[in-house]
């Protein structure tokens, strides 16, 4: 049976048809055959994104950037850039959670970088996934040179303002300043010389004595050296005392001195409480009373003694009696006693 040339262009047109459908699909980004899961994401900005772009996960590539559209009206700013790219791997599956980051995958290539999320479920083809436009190598550079870019500005301030003063000081009369300073210094310096000179004259001069001081220096050293065991002997002597102190019985003696200074405290209160002689002498007065009447009538005693004597001592010249009071030899001799220490 022949096939008539009617069916083969038929056929030749279709498969034409296919193919030319197929690399359109595949120029897109489509797989031949389609079935690409699809997702979208919104951006600030497309971060240098274009179709036909490459959709990378962990550097690997699987799958393209189908569309990227201005969104001109849209009130979020975050949501200017809408990206349509497709997974062409049936097997992969987005975890909620994941990221889309639009700009530079190198110094060159431009892209979408998927960062998977680790939630346990997954996003369905033609779900909006949450996107981010990473930071470009000019933007860092630019943040990094900007803030050496400052400080050089400011260092070149710094230099210009001290080339100017250097500037306006170096004039005639800071040369003849600087000049006078100059002079000053080499003054200053030949003073210094005659001071070093003098300082050699007399650590000549002084030599010798240096000498002997270093001498009797040895001599005490010797000495010391010599009299090493008689040192150690009054070391051990006085360890020896310090250590009779540390034996001694001082909590006893401090048990007794403390002892002794209760009981002293304790006659003191009974004291001060008018209890036994020593209170009854401190608290009353009556003693005191008695003593002075007492001294008082002694007084008058010794007084009218020394008066009226013929009242206390009898005596006659021819035998007559003298009237008066009667005493012994002994009273006698103690008033004699009494009237010489008044006298």
């Amino acid at each position: 049976m022949k096939i008539s040339r009617e069916i083969i262009t038929g056929i030749i047109t279709i498969a034409a048809i296919g193919f030319l459908v197929a690399g359109v699909n595949f120029l897109k980004g489509n797989s031949f055959f389609g079935g690409d899961q699809i997702y979208y994401s919104y951006f600030p900005s497309s971060g240098g994104v274009t179709p036909a772009t490459s959709v990378y996960i962990n550097g690997v590539d699987v799958g393209k950037v189908l569309e990227v559209e201005n969104l001109p009206n849209s009130k979020d700013s975050l949501k200017a850039v809408k990206i349509t790219f497709n997974i062409s791997d049936e097997t992969l599956k987005l975890a909620k959670g994941t990221e889309i980051e639009a700009g530079g995958i190198d110094f060159f290539a431009k892209g979408l970088t998927i960062h998977m999320g680790e939630g346990p479920e997954f996003f369905a083809s033609g779900s909006t996934i949450d996107g981010f436009v990473s930071v470009d190598m000019t933007t860092q550079v630019q943040n990094y040179a900007d803030p050496i870019n400052q400080k050089l500005q400011k260092a070149l301030l710094s230099i210009d303002g001290m080339v100017n003063g250097i500037s306006a000081f170096w004039d005639t009369t800071a040369s003849s300043e600087l000049e006078s300073s100059m002079k000053e210094v080499r003054k200053a310096i030949r003073k210094f010389g005659k001071a070093a000179d003098q300082i050699e004259g007399l650590l000549v001069d002084e030599r010798i004595r240096l000498s002997r001081i270093m001498g009797n220096v040895e001599a005490i050293t010797l000495n010391l050296k010599k009299s090493n065991d008689s040192v150690k002997a009054i070391v051990g002597n006085v360890k020896r005392v310090t250590d009779d102190l540390v034996t001694a019985d001082f909590t006893g003696t401090i048990e007794n001195a403390k002892y002794t200074l209760e009981k002293f405290n304790t006659i003191l209160d009974a004291a001060s409480a008018g209890d036994g002689t020593l209170g009854k002498l401190i608290n009353d007065d009556r003693l005191y009373i008695e003593l002075l009447e007492s001294s008082n009538s002694l007084q008058n005693l010794v007084n009218d003694l020394t008066v009226h004597p013929e009242r206390y001592i009898h005596f006659s010249v021819f035998g007559v009696k003298t009237k008066g009071v009667p005493i012994t030899v002994d009273e006698e001799k103690k008033l004699k006693r009494l009237l010489n220490e008044n006298n």
